[in-house]
């Protein structure tokens, strides 16, 4: 048997993004700040947001690309990307969402397999972007420079068009919304098919879970393209009516002082952005009395390190889990909830059931007695409910291998539940560590080593020793000025673990290799380690 949300269903709406997010938009919230650019302070109302996004859409028609099309966008946070990713949708077409740090050959392949017609960029971003487009076929016509470059269209030039936004009719269940690339639970990355009711399901069941309202300012510093930030900032934010101050990329300065200046109150992370809060002393050096809540998603957050974090800033901090596969979010501590353990990413959301599986065996585990402080035995995390994607795109093997007949999908994490509804994240199944039988998480591990005072950031992987057994090794980042060595760090660990849980060996780096959503990159790690 599986188990389901402890929480009642919500009602999902059979709408439009678009519908769903500004159907209801009334005279006074149409002056309310939308999105606020951190750096210049320059930003547009909800009113001229929704003008931009139908001036977008009407610009698009204009250019023969809608419903059944696909449109590419290539830019960091900045509040024309609102503008753009809804124009798109409102369209009728379907918007893919490109990683701003992506190469030309990384954003022609995306482009290339979404089949995109046209791409919009920032100019900073201009010549991998313009490059790609090259490659595939998309003339220069069709690469739209929102802040504008010679030879191509700027955001100003589609909106002075003035063309009015079409008419589209479109099943919201089946009609494909987005199209963000992921690796999935296995190999190259993957265009994820989430439809209209993904995305309006979605924001609809983590609303009740997040306590967003109108009255927040959110510091948007997780990355739009990328599904985290697309539905728990973006599209939360907005059906909130909250206000939005964007943020391009990670800097804990910039950070800090858009924090104090905008009086942000809600500050979504992933765990690299807790390592720092919880540590640099520049942060003392700022005003963050008006963060009520901080919520960190996209790799666990070690509770001592979310509990660090809570008591040096006083605010409250949650964590939550989602895979883009499930428009993300599946399972989130509540805004309101001071029970639930923070190294768990809480109950599941509204709607959704889950199965926790053996990997070795293909049994479901047994669950704990409802209300019971015990803990199941670690499975492997199946999920299923209306945010959930209907497939890779043009890849049946393996979406067959990810989503099985009963609408369950395999997400490839392992993970526990607790007799409150808990869910925990252990570690990924294909990163896992086997030493001599035992599996070691890598996860468990870096999160110990976060909590040493010298250590300001760190990750592990399998390595093969001399006798041929996978053995974890640490890549540690020091704090500056620290006086640390590998036997102390190995020393550090031992004391704390299992015997064979234990580091065995230790390198020193400079920083660690991470995704734009926070998550490190393991892969860079044992690439490199192969070429040593």
């Amino acid at each position: 048997m599986s188990f389901k949300s402890p929480f009642p269903d919500v009602d999902i709406p059979n709408v439009s993004v678009y519908d769903f997010l500004f159907g209801s938009l009334d005279d006074a919230e149409r002056s309310r700040p939308a999105l606020t650019d951190g750096g210049s302070g320059s930003g547009i109302t909800y009113g001229e947001l929704v003008a931009q996004v139908d001036g977008v859409a009407g610009a698009l028609a204009a250019r023969d690309i809608g419903v059944g099309d696909v449109v590419g966008l290539h830019s960091p946070n900045v509040p024309a990307f609102a503008s753009v990713f809804h124009g798109i949708l409102r369209s009728g077409a379907t918007a893919t969402t490109v990683n701003a740090l992506y190469t030309a050959e990384d954003i022609a392949k995306q482009l290339a397999d979404s089949k995109a017609k046209a791409l919009f960029t920032v100019s900073p971003l201009l010549p991998q972007a313009r490059a790609a487009a090259e490659q595939v076929g998309i003339a220069a016509e069709n690469v739209i420079v929102l802040d504008g470059a010679e030879g191509h269209p700027s955001l100003r030039d589609l909106l002075a068009e003035g063309a009015p936004a079409p008419d589209v009719s479109f099943d919201p269940a089946t009609h494909l919304a987005v199209l963000p690339y992921s690796s999935g639970t296995t190999g190259r990355p993957k265009g994820v098919m989430l439809t209209h009711r993904n995305l309006v399901a979605n924001v609809c069941q983590i609303t009740p879970r997040m306590g967003i309202t109108r009255d927040d300012t959110i510091l948007a510093i997780l990355p739009f393209f990328h599904i985290y930030g697309m539905t728990v900032l973006l599209n939360a934010a907005l059906y909130n009516r909250a206000a939005l101050v964007t943020m391009p990329k990670f800097d804990l300065p910039e950070f800090l002082r858009i924090v104090a200046e905008f009086k942000c109150t809600y500050i979504f992370i992933a765990p690299p952005v807790a390592v720092a809060l919880a540590k640099h002393p520049l942060v003392d050096q700022y005003d963050t009395s008006s963060i009520h809540t901080i919520f960190s998603g996209a790799a666990p957050l070690d509770a001592e390190l979310g509990h660090a974090v809570a008591a040096r800033l006083g605010v409250a901090v949650k964590q939550g889990y989602g895979m883009s596969e499930m428009s993300p979010v599946s399972h989130a501590i509540p805004f309101d909830d001071n029970e639930s353990p923070l190294d768990s990413c809480g109950p599941t959301i509204a709607n959704m059931e889950c199965k926790l599986v053996d990997p070795a065996t293909g049994e479901e585990v047994d669950y704990p007695a409802l209300g019971s402080d015990a803990v199941s035995a670690p499975g492997e995390l199946w999920c299923k409910g209306p945010n959930v994607m209907t497939g890779y795109l043009e890849n049946p093997d393996a979406t067959a291998a990810t989503l099985d007949g009963e609408g369950f999908l395999h997400t490839g994490d392992i993970a526990t539940v607790d007799g409150r509804g808990n869910v925990t994240i252990v570690d990924r199944m294909k990163e896992l560590i086997k030493y001599k039988g035992y599996q070691v998480p890598p996860a468990e591990l870096e999160a110990l080593l976060l909590t040493h005072p010298q250590i300001a950031d760190a990750a592990v992987i399998g390595v093969l020793d001399d006798e041929g057994e996978e053995v974890p090794k640490a890549f540690v980042v020091k704090q500056e000025g620290a006086d640390l060595d590998a036997d102390a760090v190995i020393a550090f660990v031992a004391e704390r673990v299992s015997p064979h849980k234990k580091v065995r060996r230790v390198e020193f780096i400079d920083v660690v290799p991470k995704s734009s959503a926070g998550k490190i990159l393991r892969k860079d790690l044992r690439a490199a380690e192969a070429k040593s």
